[in-house]
């Protein structure tokens, strides 16, 4: 029951499929879909969502158009042994609290136990099942009856008072009374209850996709596959990727264009979707498949669509490794802002190693970097535009220059 403790921020959708006659529980399932969350948060999880400004409810059962009561749970005392509670009963306690909180556990029982069961019950008891002995504790308790049974004099309502409603809780209970029925009772129920094991423990025999998920995977590989075939001369960021060696650099607009193009009907493809699919058919050539996509891992997806690459590996981890292959050929080089040679890790000071695999960053999730992108996030928050002509001076458009060419390449 999705009530109260469940927070799933995602949830777009609350989707009625039995009735609930309380209010508080109807609204409190509704609260379920007013949960927010960021945008990048929501795409995570459904990755063609663009952001959650609003929830839907489905009502498949009515349940929107039954009035609503403000039930309380009948289980008062949650904490004591049904066992106490029978026991309870045995030695005259016809506390409200006790008496609904055993017609609520018996209520349960009533859906679990087997016809033999209940049979057994009903011969113990006198003729009355789980259900009867249920219903007559929860009438016991209703204030109207008492104060509105006819008199034999009169016709008229009379009210009992406390005495009479006593009497009524007590006759209620009254075939609890029988050990040899408390006992039966308790029996069934332990036979019926499910036992947690905590000692031993499962193990993953095999873990893969059903070949109905295997079947959808491949029709979608050889669609997105066809669909570069098609269009390979149309869109600049396929026209760049199949020409070796690039006659252009990649932009982002150029990769943002072809997302575009996927993403639009008939195809509704995305980076995630794809990375997901050529998972499950290429485990052992896919690195990354839990991780989250960005759009240039667009890249490295049409890269490895027409076998240019041999591993499909998310766009920033290929950034990364240039980077680090482009960082070990600079500790060769002599420093003009140092005036020393190179060697051991003293190309650059770690103040710009910071800003350089900022730059890579950017690089990771923009395909490049250009002058003005100092003047935004992350860059701004430490100095800007300024505060890297500082650290790098004149070197600083040359550096930007190689790091656009080796490390989207």
């Amino acid at each position: 029951m999705i009530a109260t403790g469940t927070d799933i921020k995602p949830v777009e959708i609350v989707f009625f499929m039995r009735a609930v006659k309380s209010r508080g529980f109807f609204e409190q399932m509704k609260g379920r879909g007013v949960r927010v969350i960021k945008p990048d948060d929501l795409r995570a999880v459904t990755p063609d969502a663009k952001a959650k400004d609003h929830f839907v409810i489905i009502d498949a059962v009515g349940v929107c158009e039954q009035d609503k009561t403000d039930a309380r749970p009948m289980e008062k005392k949650p904490s004591v042994s049904f066992e106490r509670l029978l026991q309870a009963v045995a030695f005259g306690n016809t506390e409200d609290d006790v008496i609904t909180s055993i017609a609520g556990r018996l209520a349960r029982m009533e859906h679990r136990i087997s016809a033999e069961d209940d049979a057994r019950i009903r011969v113990a008891s006198g003729g009355l099942g789980l259900k009867d002995l249920a219903h007559q504790l929860v009438e016991s308790l209703n204030p109207d009856l008492d104060a509105f049974t006819p008199s034999p004099s009169t016709g008229e309502g009379r009210g009992g008072g406390e005495t009479s409603a006593n009497q009524a809780r007590t006759t209620a209970a009254k075939p609890l009374c029988d050990p040899a029925l408390r006992q039966l009772i308790l029996d069934i129920k332990a036979k019926n209850e499910l036992t947690i094991d905590h000692v031993s423990q499962d193990q993953v025999i095999e873990a893969g996709f059903s070949p109905a998920a295997l079947d959808r995977a491949k029709g979608l590989v050889q669609s997105f596959e066809q669909f570069i075939a098609d269009h390979k001369d149309e869109i600049t960021a396929l026209q760049i990727l199949y020409a070796k060696p690039y006659k252009q650099r990649l932009t982002f607009e150029a990769v943002k264009e072809l997302a575009d193009a996927i993403e639009k009907p008939p195809y509704l493809w995305n980076e995630s979707q794809l990375w997901q699919a050529y998972a499950a058919l290429e485990a052992s050539k896919v690195k990354g498949a839990s991780g989250r996509r960005i759009l240039t891992d667009l890249v490295s997806l049409v890269r490895f669509a027409i076998h240019q690459d041999n591993e499909l590996i998310p766009f920033p981890e290929r950034v990364n490794a240039n980077f680090k292959a482009w960082l070990a050929t600079q500790q060769q080089t002599p420093s003009p802002l140092r005036g020393e040679g190179g060697g051991g890790g003293e190309r650059f000071t770690p103040e710009q190693l910071k800003w350089l695999e900022m730059i890579r960053d950017h690089i990771a999730a923009n395909l490049g970097i250009e002058p003005d992108d100092f003047e935004y996030a992350p860059f701004v928050q430490e100095g800007g535009l300024g505060k890297v002509y500082q650290l790098f001076g004149a070197e600083l458009n040359s550096l930007i220059e190689q790091l656009n060419e080796s490390l989207a390449a």
